[in-house]
């Protein structure tokens, strides 16, 4: 469409930073209520960080309410499935309607995301399908898109394979990366609407 060279050049931005800034401040009461039921539970830190790669290969910190238990280390497995012992009873309600990924909107707001764009994925599987990603991270990677409306309940998905990990480098990152590259084609303002709002109606379901 004509209108969405210059909304992919500026107004996207514009988008994002007006989204998130407005978002965070309508949705700083329920900050704080999350924050106060992470710490009632263990009393650990409010926050998980974990490194992701962003635009042009460019490493960022991805900020995400905890939703494990302190003592699950670093170590682990980088997927999660449903039902892993990791996760608490408040990370599992989190997890379940997405509020876990709130604090994504400082990641916006500070340029390593957009509100809708191909999802951060870790390094590791990155390298893998580089090739790929050498076109999907030409843009800033997202909160939501068409493989997170897709993968609504992923972690359900990642639980029928005998090897989740296998399963998700396989299967399931593969057809991620098919939509990767189908917002590519067809990124808009009316595009990012949709998704947004198929991503609400989603979690509501």
């Amino acid at each position: 469409m004509p209108g969405n060279g210059c909304y992919r050049a500026c107004g996207k931005r514009t988008f994002d930073v007006i989204a998130s800034a407005t978002g965070l401040i309508l949705l700083s009461p329920l900050f704080l209520i999350i924050a106060a039921a992470i710490k009632l539970h263990d009393n650990g830190p409010v926050f998980y960080k974990q490194q992701r790669i962003g635009r042009y290969f460019k490493p960022f910190l991805l900020i995400k309410f905890r939703t494990m238990r302190t003592d699950s280390g670093g170590s682990g497995a980088q997927i999660t499935v449903q039902g892993d012992p990791r996760v608490t009873k408040t990370g599992s309600f989190l997890r379940k309607t997405k509020l876990d990924e709130i604090p994504q909107m400082i990641n916006v707001l500070r340029g390593d995301m957009s509100i809708v764009g191909p999802r951060p994925e870790v390094g590791r599987y990155v390298e893998m399908f580089r090739g790929e990603y050498e076109r999907i991270l030409t843009i800033r990677p997202g909160i939501t898109d068409y493989a997170a409306v897709e993968f609504r309940n992923e972690e359900a998905v990642l639980r029928e394979f005998d090897d989740p990990e296998s399963g998700y480098i396989g299967t399931v990152l593969p057809r991620k990366i098919e939509h990767y590259n189908r917002y590519l084609c067809d990124a808009g303002f009316a595009t990012d609407i949709r998704l947004i709002f198929q991503t609400f109606c989603k979690i509501a379901s």
